[in-house]
């Protein structure tokens, strides 16, 4: 069975409020067209993989998201997409250096260990392979990751120094030393990377292709982790 979590405006999900903290924002910025960096001071230790549940209002439904930051950081960092008729991330956007949203503690069982990894993303669903990468290096991973744009390829230069173990794949623009196409293509016609797990994190349409092709391939189901955003 594949973990299933929403992390975007379609899927909410309502805490005790009693769960939740108040955190200032440090950081909030556009780093890509309809992409958001959010950051506040990190209030508690966590795993790389796991996620925390923002909202601005501890009364209302939250939304899950990924941290992309290192364990060893000072500061949390989030990825979002910016949904215009979402209830959320509109109104993340907005907020400045100072103001206030509310966070539960990191929760999660998405994560890796030590050993050959395969890591595949779409989106913002890189973000927990940005805090693996940053808290633990990249030794003996390979990592996949799929945008529509170039600008949408996050962290490109923290990942460069994996050399042609990372395969940046772009569907609308091309660039020199990204794969023209999907991860899943990517896939589905070159030799199985040599991993004791796969781990993908994106799209419901990717998570689902990309699991299907790599145990039609001959992977263990129980190989192939993964969470959905939808």
């Amino acid at each position: 069975m594949i973990p299933v979590r929403g992390s975007t405006e379609k899927s909410v999900h309502h805490l005790d409020p009693s769960r939740l903290r108040p955190v200032r924002v440090v950081q909030n910025s556009e780093v890509a067209a309809g992409i958001y960096r959010l950051a506040f001071a990190r209030p508690w230790d966590f795993i790389p993989g796991q996620c925390v549940a923002l909202t601005l209002d501890p009364r209302q439904a939250a939304r899950f998201y990924s941290i992309a930051s290192g364990v060893r950081e000072p500061n949390v960092e989030v990825l979002y997409d910016l949904v215009p008729d979402g209830e959320l991330t509109p109104r993340l956007a907005v907020l400045a250096p100072g103001d206030e949203l509310f966070c539960s503690a990191p929760f999660g069982a998405f994560r890796d260990v030590e050993g050959p990894s395969c890591w595949i993303a779409t989106g913002t669903g890189i973000a927990p392979f940005v805090s693996m990468a940053r808290s633990r290096g990249m030794e003996g991973k390979l990592l996949l990751h799929g945008s529509r744009s170039i600008a949408g390829l996050l962290e490109r230069p923290l990942f460069a120094s994996m050399g042609d173990r990372y395969v940046p794949c772009c569907t609308r623009e091309k660039a020199d030393g990204v794969f023209d196409g999907r991860t899943t293509s990517w896939l589905s016609g070159k030799p199985l990377p040599a991993a004791e797990r796969y781990l993908l994190c994106g799209n419901s349409e990717m998570v689902v292709e990309a699991r299907d092709i790599l145990i039609g391939r001959g992977v263990p189901f129980a190989d192939v982790v993964a969470e959905i955003y939808f």
